[in-house]
C-alpha cells in the first residue's frame, strides 16, 4: 500500500514540475484582493452558507470574518472577550454577560442585548446542537446586559457560546441568497455551493480596519487540483494541502510560506456496536492493535500530526493520564481473533468461523485527503490479520450513516472546538449523540457526563473527562488514529495571517500582501 502511493506522490510532482516549466504564468492578483483556496469550504461539510443557525454555516461565518460570537479564544485556547467585555454567574443556572458599547452590525446598526437576545432565541429554535448544548430556558436584555439562565447546570456555558453557532447575527434582516449580516471584518456578498465573495465591512467596529478590498474563497475538493493551482499562483492562500505534497512548497523556493498550529482534530474510527461480530471485544481489541499509528503518522501524514491515545492533545489538561492497552502487534491481533474462534479454516487467507469469513464495510469520504489513505492502509494491515475490509469513501457518506450500511466509520473531527472537554462526549459519545455514529452504549459514561455537566471547577472537569476517556479506551470503542497539524500555505508576501488551534479564525482585519 505504501509503494502504490508513493507513486502516485512522484507522479504528481512529476505532473507538477512539468506544468511549472511548459512556462505556465502566476496569475495577477492586484495587492487589495485576496484568493483562497480551500479543502473545507463544500457541501459535503455541512457549511456552505453563512447563517450560523443552520447546520454547521458558522464555521463559514467565522472563519472567514464574517461574523463575531460573544468571546473568542487565545492561542491556548483560553477564553477572552470578544463582542462581550464581561461575565459573571449569578448562581449555577444564571449567567450575566455585559456586552460591549461600540460593537454594531456591517449594516451600521449597533449591536444590543436585546439585539443578541434575538439572535440566540432564534438559535435555539432552528439549531438542534446549539439547543441540546446550552440548555436555555429564558434570556432577558437588561440595557447593556444579556441574562441567560438555563434549566440545567450548563458550567461550559460560555465556551458552548463561543462555538461558530454562537457569531452575533442581525435577525431583523433578512437571510438573502445565503448572506446574513455580522460583525466581522468583512461581507458576503455572494454565496454558492463552491464560492464566498467578500468585500470588507466599512462599517467595522473595531480599531483594526480591514487592510483587504476583497476576498473570493472557493471550495476546492481535490487535493491534487489545489496543489498545482497554488504552484501556478491561482491563490494567495491553501488549505488543504495533502501532507505528502506540503515539501513541495518549501524546497527550492521563497515564493510561499507554510503556517502551522497543533490543533484537536482527529482522525479516529469508529465501530459500529449494532454489528454482532464487533460487539466482541477481542475483534475491536485485535483490529485496534493492528494499526501502526506511528507508521501511519510518520509516512502518509509526512510527519505534520502526532500517534494519538485519547481524543484532546497532550498539551491540554484532560488529554493525558491515560492508560493505554494499545500497542502495534499483529500477532496478538491474531492471537484474539483465535480466543474467538475465528480462524483461516480453508486457506483462503481470511479467518473464518461456522463457514462465514470475518468481512467489514469501512466507511468513509473524500473531502479530508488522508482519509482514503487511511482506508487503503487500514484494508492492507486488516487483511494481514485476515480480516476482509470493503472501503467505501465517497461524500455522499451520510446516506449510508442514516442506512447503517457499515461496520466501520473513520472521520476527522474537533475534539474541544469550545476549548472544554464536554463537547467531544456531548456530540460524539453518549447514547443519541448525533456523532455517535458507531451507536456506543456505556452506562459509566453516562454517569460520568451527569457528574461533568454538573461540575464547575476546571480542575474537576479535567480529572473527569480523564476517567470518561479511560473508559472508552477500556471498552476499545473507537481508534483514535492521529491528532492533526493544521497547515497553510501562504504567498510569502501575505502577512497577519496566523494558524489557530481552534480551527476557527482564518480571515482577520489585520491580513494584508506587500
Amino acid at each position: 500500500m505504501f509503494s502504490i502511493q508513493k507513486n502516485k506522490i512522484f507522479i504528481l510532482i512529476f505532473l507538477i514540475i512539468a506544468c511549472l516549466s511548459a512556462c505556465h504564468k502566476q496569475q495577477t492578483i492586484d495587492n487589495k484582493t485576496l484568493i483562497y483556496g480551500t479543502m473545507d469550504y463544500g457541501v459535503s461539510m455541512e457549511n456552505t452558507g453563512t447563517n450560523p443557525h443552520k447546520s454547521y454555516y458558522g464555521w463559514t461565518a467565522i472563519r472567514y470574518g464574517i461574523g463575531e460570537t460573544l468571546f473568542k479564544f487565545n492561542d491556548k485556547m483560553e477564553l477572552e472577550p470578544w463582542i462581550a467585555k464581561d461575565f459573571e454567574y449569578i448562581d449555577d443556572y444564571t449567567v450575566k454577560i455585559k456586552i460591549k458599547e461600540n460593537v454594531c452590525f456591517s449594516n451600521g446598526k449597533q449591536v444590543t442585548a436585546e439585539a443578541i437576545k434575538r439572535c440566540f432565541e432564534d438559535l435555539i429554535k432552528k439549531h438542534e446542537r446549539a439547543s441540546n448544548d446550552l440548555k436555555i430556558k429564558s434570556i432577558t436584555a437588561d440595557d447593556n446586559f444579556l441574562i441567560i439562565k438555563s434549566y440545567e447546570k450548563v458550567p461550559a456555558l460560555i465556551n458552548y457560546l463561543s462555538d461558530p453557532y454562537g457569531v452575533i447575527i442581525d435577525i431583523e434582516e433578512e437571510e438573502k441568497g445565503g448572506i446574513v449580516i455580522g460583525t466581522g471584518p468583512y461581507v458576503a456578498v455572494k454565496v454558492t455551493d463552491r464560492e464566498v465573495e467578500l468585500v470588507k465591512n466599512n462599517n467595522y467596529w473595531d480599531d483594526i480596519k480591514p487592510k483587504l478590498d476583497k476576498i473570493i474563497v472557493k471550495g476546492i475538493s481535490d487535493g491534487d487540483m489545489l496543489t498545482m493551482a497554488m504552484q501556478n499562483g491561482e491563490f494567495d492562500i491553501a488549505q488543504g494541502i495533502p501532507y505528502l505534497t506540503l515539501g513541495l512548497f518549501t524546497v527550492g523556493t521563497d515564493r510561499f510560506k507554510i503556517i502551522s498550529a497543533e490543533t484537536s482534530r482527529i482522525y479516529q474510527i469508529a465501530f459500529n456496536f449494532k454489528n454482532s461480530e464487533l460487539q466482541d471485544l477481542n475483534i475491536r481489541k485485535a483490529i485496534s492493535k493492528a494499526i501502526d499509528k506511528e507508521n501511519f503518522t510518520k509516512v502518509l501524514l509526512n510527519g505534520n500530526g502526532s500517534p494519538a491515545v485519547g481524543p484532546f492533545p497532550k498539551n491540554f489538561s484532560y488529554g493525558d493520564n491515560f492508560v493505554s492497552a494499545v500497542s502495534y502487534n499483529l500477532e496478538e491481533s491474531r492471537e484474539l481473533l483465535k480466543k474467538s474462534g475465528w480462524i483461516d479454516s480453508n486457506n483462503d487467507g481470511y479467518v473464518d468461523k461456522n463457514g462465514k469469513n470475518l468481512e467489514l464495510d469501512y466507511l468513509t469520504y473524500t473531502s479530508r485527503q488522508e482519509l482514503p489513505l487511511l482506508a487503503e492502509y487500514t484494508q492492507d494491515t486488516l487483511k494481514k490479520i485476515g480480516i476482509k475490509v470493503n472501503v467505501n469513501a465517497t461524500d455522499n457518506y451520510k446516506s449510508f450513516l442514516k442506512s447503517g450500511k457499515y461496520d466501520i466509520f473513520a472521520s476527522s473531527l474537533v475534539t474541544a472546538p469550545t476549548g472544554d472537554p464536554e463537547y467531544y462526549f456531548t456530540t460524539s459519545i453518549i447514547k443519541g449523540a448525533v456523532g455517535n455514529n458507531g451507536f456506543y452504549d456505556s452506562p459509566k459514561i453516562a454517569k460520568l457526563e451527569k457528574e461533568l455537566h454538573n461540575t464547575f471547577d476546571h480542575k474537576k472537569r479535567s480529572e473527569i473527562a480523564i476517567k470518561m476517556t479511560q473508559e472508552i479506551l477500556d471498552d476499545f470503542a473507537l481508534i483514535y488514529v492521529s491528532h492533526l497539524k493544521m497547515s497553510f500555505v501562504v504567498k510569502s508576501n501575505l502577512e497577519g495571517f496566523n494558524a489557530h488551534p481552534s480551527d476557527y479564525y482564518e480571515i482577520r482585519a489585520d491580513i494584508e500582501k506587500k
